[in-house]
C-alpha cells in the first residue's frame, strides 16, 4: 500500500522492546512518531536513536510518543541498544519494534522496492490522535534525521489544529503566524486574534501566535 498525509495509520500488534505492541493501544491519546531504520548496529542509526532518547522530555511536553523500527529481532535490538547507551551517554526509553517479518514495514511503506527487499528505507511517520498521518519524510542513508524539524512540526501541527493560522517559511514556536485567508469578517478576525495583525496583502496577515501571551 502506499501511505498518505490524512490517511488513517495502519493498527497492528509486532513484537517490540517492551514486549507486544498494539500501536494504537500504545499511543492512546498521544501524537505518535513512528521511524524506521534499515538494520541495527549503523551508525547514523545508533547516533538518530541516542538523540530521540535525550528528546523524550521534549516530546512528553508535546504530548508525543516516539516508536523505532527495524527489520532485525529482539536479541538484535538488545544487543544495539546496549552500544547505544554507551556510545550515546544515554538510555534507550522507547520501544523498538522488531519487525523481522516486515509486516509493519509493508503497512507503512517503509520498503524500497529498488533498494532491497528487506532493508526499510529511512523514513518517519507523523501521526495524530485521531490516528491520520499528518507527515511523511523519507531520509537518505548518508543524512541524520533533523529531529529539531521534527519538533518543530509538531509544534505547527498542535497550534494550526486548534487556531485558524498557519506557519510560514522557517517558523518557530513563539513566533508570528500566517491567518487563514478563508477568514475576511473583520469582527471574526478581532475576535480570533486580540493582539491585532499586520497586513501585507490581502491574502498575507500575520498576528501574533495565538496561544503565546504578549511579553
Amino acid at each position: 500500500m502506499t501511505l498518505r498525509l490524512g490517511d488513517i495509520a495502519p493498527d497492528f500488534i509486532q513484537q517490540s522492546t517492551i514486549g507486544d505492541l498494539r500501536l494504537y493501544d500504545y499511543l492512546g491519546d498521544y501524537w505518535g512518531i513512528l521511524f524506521s531504520h534499515p538494520a541495527d548496529y549503523t551508525p547514523v542509526c545508533t547516533t538518530e536513536l541516542g538523540y530521540t532518547s535525550k528528546l523524550q522530555e521534549e516530546f512528553s511536553k508535546r504530548h508525543v510518543k516516539a516508536i523505532a523500527l527495524s527489520v532485525d529481532d529482539l536479541k538484535s535490538h538488545e544487543g544495539w541498544i546496549q552500544d547505544i547507551n554507551e556510545t550515546q551517554n544515554t538510555y534507550v526509553n522507547f520501544p523498538i519494534l522488531a519487525d523481522k517479518d516486515r509486516k509493519v514495514s509493508e503497512l507503512y511503506d517503509f520498503l524500497h522496492p529498488h533498494a532491497s527487499e528487506t532493508t526499510t528505507v529511512r523514513s518517519l511517520v507523523i501521526i495524530d490522535p485521531n490516528k491520520k498521518v499528518r507527515l511523511i519524510i523519507t531520509y537518505p542513508a548518508s543524512t541524520g534525521r533533523n529531529f529539531h524539524e521534527i519538533l518543530r512540526v509538531i509544534d505547527s501541527l498542535q497550534l494550526t489544529d486548534h487556531y485558524k493560522v498557519a506557519t510560514p517559511a522557517n517558523w518557530e514556536n513563539g513566533e508570528d503566524v500566517v491567518i487563514l485567508p478563508a477568514i475576511k469578517d473583520e469582527n471574526e478576525l478581532n475576535e480570533r486574534f486580540p493582539q491585532g495583525y499586520k497586513t501585507i496583502t490581502p491574502y498575507l496577515r500575520f498576528t501574533p501566535q495565538p496561544n503565546k501571551k504578549p511579553t
